[in-house]
């Protein structure tokens, strides 16, 4: 059903903005294709691991925008970050080192792990490419047009896991088109406005607020409890979120990366 949730997103996003088709090329295919790599392996992740070991590891895009800032957005690393990206760094290890036994909801945790970690590298790589399409252009139709063709990428790339067509019901269709018209469209629709004006890096580390609650509802509605470490690191990993959201706007110190 992810498949068809891109498929939805792309075509909500094509009659809300469709002066995006103009922007199309590329700029905006390369780093559509950083967001379908995003999608399909979190996808993956999800099917072999826990859920929120899934989004734990995927938040791992800060300390790679940590690198990847200053070297392709010459957006300088400020000494006041380096204790969030440890706290993220310290959750995260703790999230990959527990112990998760195989089970019905992740029947391969390690392997499911690996890609949640590619799909964290992903998703670094997706920031800095919308934030690059959106520093120099007057409007956000560059980074729609980015994630309209990623999901076009990620419906092909996922439709052979989407078929056939009949064993899906009329409730899986309607949750589909939710997450398609409200989790992907309209979030992003925010996220490629919000670029222009926040760096990378605070951009990534403030997303990683949707990690607050991914435990809470795999409980409630899967009953799957994560390990004693995961939950652990993913507190860790939410502290820092909170105090990097806290903090007043302040004259950078940077330490010399541009």
């Amino acid at each position: 059903m992810a498949s068809f949730r891109s498929g939805i997103a792309a075509l909500t996003l094509l009659l809300i903005v469709p002066q995006a088709r103009r922007a199309f090329g590329w700029r905006t295919a390369l780093v559509g294709t950083a967001y379908a790599a995003t999608l399909v392996s979190f996808v993956l992740a999800n099917r072999l691991t826990t859920s929120a070991n899934t989004i734990y590891l995927q938040s791992t895009a800060p300390l790679y925008l940590m690198l990847l800032g200053p070297w392709l957005l010459r957006e300088p690393l400020r000494l006041r970050d380096l204790p969030i990206i440890a706290a993220v760094a310290g959750g995260l290890v703790l999230v990959f080192l527990g112990a998760d036994r195989p089970s019905a909801t992740a029947p391969d945790p390690a392997r499911g792990n690996l890609f949640a970690l590619g799909s964290g590298f992903s998703y670094a790589l997706l920031i800095c490419g919308l934030r690059w399409l959106g520093r120099d252009d007057g409007n956000h139709d560059r980074g729609i047009a980015a994630v309209i063709l990623g999901n076009l990428i990620a419906f092909l790339a996922a439709m052979p896991m989407a078929l056939p067509l009949g064993t899906h019901s009329g409730v899986g269709w309607g949750v589909v088109t939710y997450l398609g018209v409200f989790q992907i469209a309209g979030a992003y629709l925010l996220v490629t406005k919000g670029l222009r004006h926040v760096r990378a890096l605070e951009t990534s580390l403030l997303l990683l607020a949707e990690t607050a609650l991914n435990p809470v509802w795999s409980w409630l509605f899967l009953r799957e409890v994560p390990a004693t470490s995961a939950l652990a690191g993913g507190a860790l990993i939410i502290l820092a979120t909170i105090v990097q959201a806290a903090r007043a706007p302040a004259q950078p110190t940077t330490l010399g990366v541009v």
